[in-house]
């Protein structure tokens, strides 16, 4: 009997091309990450990250797990943690969407709000993640848990360069002419950057920032408060990797809106801001001219809309 368990339903995702939402010349691909158990692409770093902290003597048999998240990663330990069978403690901003709270709840996760420092409902700052940090930090400390710390965990970037990068190499036919996602800690965009690269250095590489918090293009923080949750906390994260960049390229909260309205009504994808951001990003870049015309532009779809 072929049994198999959650674990392996992380991955693999397919690969759409997006035809109705964007008729240009160039072609855009999209990695439906939302399908993933944890309905993102973090259940990925989630899963690299539990691994590799068992296999190495970090993390001891069901020993408690504890992280600071705005509720995908969250959620994508929660499915791990699930299946490994580790008590797991979600520490974030209570800025961040209930939704995402309520889908760990379901997934027996304790969530621990933190109240905001400088943010507004559905818009978390640096500032509401630092703390969210501080109180996972000293949580860890008092209960002897582990904590992931995913802002500082090479298994992140690793998770990508390992699975998502090669999954997309090879669904082009290694035809990729460019790569374009939102930053948050960086893993996916590092790791699947790394990879594409080490293929074919050509390819053109975009980093997608909400308008006004643009720290990756170094340009002054004037918007703080945007609806790119998970994304452009005003900083560059620790694992950051400039010379992978080719590009920042700019979302304002009224293009997130429309495109994610667009792959709802013209491609049948209910997706969250990041993912419409990225789609919109991929489709400033084909309409440039910094790409050959018939260029072949992949994208994430980073997570569910059921999450907002």
């Amino acid at each position: 009997m072929n049994t198999r368990s959650t674990l392996d339903l992380i991955g693999n995702t397919p690969l759409l091309a997006l035809r109705r939402a964007y008729g240009g010349p160039a072609q855009i691909f999209a990695k439906a990450e939302f399908l993933n158990p944890g309905g993102s692409v973090k259940d990925r770093a989630a899963l690299q990250i539990m691994r590799a902290a068992r296999e190495g003597g970090v993390l001891a048999s069901a020993q408690p797990v504890v992280e600071m998240t705005s509720g995908n990663m969250g959620a994508g330990l929660g499915v791990v943690c699930a299946a490994l069978g580790h008590p797991f403690t979600a520490v974030m901003s209570a800025g961040n969407s209930p939704a995402r709270a309520q889908m760990m709840r379901g997934l027996g996760v304790e969530v621990r709000l933190v109240a905001q420092v400088d943010g507004l409902p559905g818009r978390v700052t640096g500032a509401d993640i630092a703390a969210a940090a501080a109180d996972a930090r000293a949580f860890a400390t008092r209960t002897g848990a582990f904590y992931v710390d995913q802002f500082n965990n090479r298994d992140c970037i690793a998770a990508h360069e390992l699975t998502t990068g090669p999954e997309i190499w090879e669904q082009l036919d290694g035809r990729v002419d460019a790569f374009v996602a939102c930053v948050g800690s960086g893993g996916s965009f590092v790791g699947i950057a790394q990879f594409l690269k080490s293929h074919r250095p050509a390819i053109h590489c975009a980093a997608v920032e909400p308008a006004g918090a643009e720290a990756l293009a170094r340009r002054p923080i004037t918007k703080a408060v945007h609806l790119l949750q998970g994304t452009g906390y005003g900083s560059r994260p620790p694992l950051w990797r400039a010379d992978l960049m080719d590009q920042s390229i700019a979302i304002s909260d009224e293009e997130a809106v429309h495109w994610r309205t667009m792959l709802g009504s013209h491609e049948g994808l209910y997706v969250g801001f990041s993912a419409a951001a990225n789609v919109c990003a991929a489709v400033k870049l084909a309409s440039s001219g910094a790409l050959p015309a018939n260029a072949r532009i992949a994208t994430l779809l980073c997570d569910t809309g059921l999450k907002y």
